[in-house]
């Protein structure tokens, strides 16, 4: 089963991955999480696109591709794999399409979460993150039960990405308005898209998020 997550920054494409992931056991790949880890690493790759990233620009599709195409080859991919927040362009959805039935796969479900922008805004705005174990909080949502210290870890470090400030998440949710949103026509005329609501709690979106899943494998 090989899954893409669509939906704005923030709307818990990450969120929902995850629990797939956990309960039906293919793997989830995050470009982000890709791209940010050879930022990290202070590779060539990572120096190239760390600017890009930071300006809420979008990462050249050639490198998104090779990126995915050699993620998707490692064993726990086996079982399928869960693509989160990528493509973002009809040229990539095209380009991916391409890609994969050059090695035998292709896409069965495509979940778009639907939310309210300018609750996103807010959203994204106030998030941070444990620098220890990376447990996520949020300003509004969801803050330490102790302030200062990670429930998980007992941690007291807290870091915010680059990429969530403010005006960076207005380009970001502007470059998916104009480029990311035109691709759902795309999806839905192979009857490969679903929609399900993003902005109901997180359990109710996860059981439209199974639902969708296990008509999709009953077939």
């Amino acid at each position: 089963m090989n899954i893409i997550f669509l939906g704005p920054p923030g709307a818990g494409k990450g969120t929902q991955s995850k629990l797939l992931e956990a309960h039906y056991g293919i793997a989830q790949i995050s470009t982000g999480d890709m791209l940010r880890a050879e930022v990290a690493a202070g590779s060539p790759l990572g120096q190239k696109v760390k600017s890009i990233m930071a300006s809420g620009q979008l990462v050249p599709d050639d490198l998104i591709i090779a990126l995915i195409e050699a993620r998707i080859d490692r064993p726990d991919c086996a079982k399928g794999f869960i693509l989160d927040g990528f493509p973002r362009t009809r040229a990539q959805a095209e380009a991916l399409d391409s890609m994969l039935k050059k090695t035998g796969r292709h896409i069965d479900l495509v979940l778009l979460l639907d939310v309210d922008e300018d609750a996103l805004a807010d959203r994204i705005a106030g998030r941070f993150t444990c620098a220890k174990c990376g447990e996520g909080y949020n300003d509004l949502y969801k803050r330490p039960k102790v302030e200062g210290t990670c429930d998980v870890c007992g941690g007291h470090e807290f870091v915010r990405r680059e990429d969530d400030r403010r005006e960076t998440v207005a380009a970001r949710l502007k470059a998916y308005r104009e480029q990311t949103a035109p691709i759902l026509p795309y999806y839905e005329e192979q009857g490969r898209l679903c929609r399900i609501d993003g902005m109901a709690d997180i359990d109710d979106v996860t059981k439209q998020v199974f639902a969708a899943v296990d008509a999709i494998t009953k077939k």
